[in-house]
């Protein structure tokens, strides 16, 4: 069978197994087994001038068999790569939590995960030095419960056969739940003319509530605070399968701003995956610290915490632009913070009848 003709399933196991095979190999020749990755850290991502996304740098790690310590990692590695390979050989599936508690009957106890981070981080391990998603490996996180709401109409392919869906049409209030792979997903019809990711669920109701996604057409991606992959994923897609500007809308804290820097950079851990997941293009609509001042928004005080993180994004190679300077010093400056709901103290229409339009037009969205 050609590579060609294999289904991803088949290419994810034989990938895993080429893998354990590797540490089989070092051993028959006399070496200590080893895996190397690249660190996942701020100083080890780079701008890919070519591809427009962030993506891991030279500097590896090293998992070795030399100390007790690498020796685990490797044996922990070994076992959980029986375990997805069998578990794309049946066809099953399974989530994240589920093989941290999966591990504790594993009959070695120091192949068993500690926490749920170790089991994780292994997954993203998994992920690199096979060049295969978890999502091929019929992994996926608990249920992250991102939304989208507009004028799009797809056919999801389900355990019970394919099914087509309008985003506004066939959909409630909720709107329609992204699934964990949204390459299932095909789209079929497209009214949009961009698509607004929104982080918080109250400003996505608001804007639901108000008929935003009707009036300007627009696909309302809720990210749900920091957005899951899959949500990442199907923004990627919107924006390039479908030619849709994408705008981000966030509280206006260092946290959402990195909200906004996952979907438009990609993330330090899942830099490996920035060229599946990022969104070059998207844009920041707000909240800005210089909305704070110009409409004096309801705010709270910077907390410690949050003067070391807009600190540290003015060093993050991410935000090395003109416009996030001003804003983050500009933040620095004044001392304050607000939410996305901090717009309805000018009147809960003021949101989608003068703030987002006013500013996507500044924008050349609308």
């Amino acid at each position: 069978m050609s590579s060609e003709t294999k289904t991803q399933e088949e290419v994810a196991r034989e990938k895993l197994i080429d893998l354990a095979s590797e540490f089989y190999d070092q051993f028959a020749e006399g070496d200590v087994p080893t895996m190397s990755i690249p660190t996942r850290t701020k100083s080890n991502i780079e701008y890919d001038e070519e591809k427009s996304v962030w993506v891991y740098g030279d500097r590896k790690s090293t998992r070795s068999a030399k100390t007790v310590s690498g020796a685990e990692k490797l044996l922990k590695a070994t076992y959980a790569i029986d375990f997805l390979a069998q578990q794309l050989e049946e066809d099953r599936s399974s989530t994240l939590r589920e093989l941290y508690y999966l591990s504790e009957s594993w009959d070695l106890e120091e192949a068993q995960f500690n926490s749920q981070d170790e089991s994780n981080d292994l997954i993203e391990d998994l992920e690199i030095v096979s060049d295969v998603t978890r999502e091929d490996f019929h992994m996926r996180p608990e249920e992250s419960g991102a939304t989208i709401m507009g004028p799009l109409k797809l056919r999801e392919q389900t355990r019970r056969g394919e099914r087509e869906i309008h985003c506004q049409k066939d959909v409630g209030e909720g709107g329609y739940q992204i699934p964990n792979n949204p390459d299932t997903i095909e789209f079929l019809e497209n009214d949009a003319d961009f698509v607004l990711c929104v982080e918080t669920g109250g400003m996505r109701d608001r804007l639901v509530e108000n008929g935003f996604d009707e009036e300007y057409n627009v696909i309302v991606v809720h990210l749900k605070g920091q957005p899951a992959r899959a949500t990442r994923r199907i923004t990627k897609r919107l924006h390039d399968e479908l030619d849709l500007p994408v705008v981000v809308f966030t509280d206006g804290d260092p946290w959402s701003y990195r909200i906004y820097g996952s979907v438009a950079y990609g993330s330090i851990k899942s830099a490996h995956l920035s060229e599946y997941l990022a969104t070059p293009e998207a844009q920041f609509v707000g909240i800005r610290p210089a909305d704070i001042v110009e409409y004096d928004l309801p705010t709270d005080p910077l907390a410690d915490s949050d003067i070391n993180a807009l600190e540290s994004e003015l060093e993050d190679p991410r935000f090395q632009t003109e416009f996030w300077r001003e804003q983050i010093e500009l933040q620095l400056d004044i001392g304050k913070k607000a939410e996305q709901q901090a717009l309805a103290s000018r009147g809960l229409d003021f949101v989608t009848d003068t703030y987002l339009p006013e500013r996507l037009t500044e924008m050349g969205v609308i």
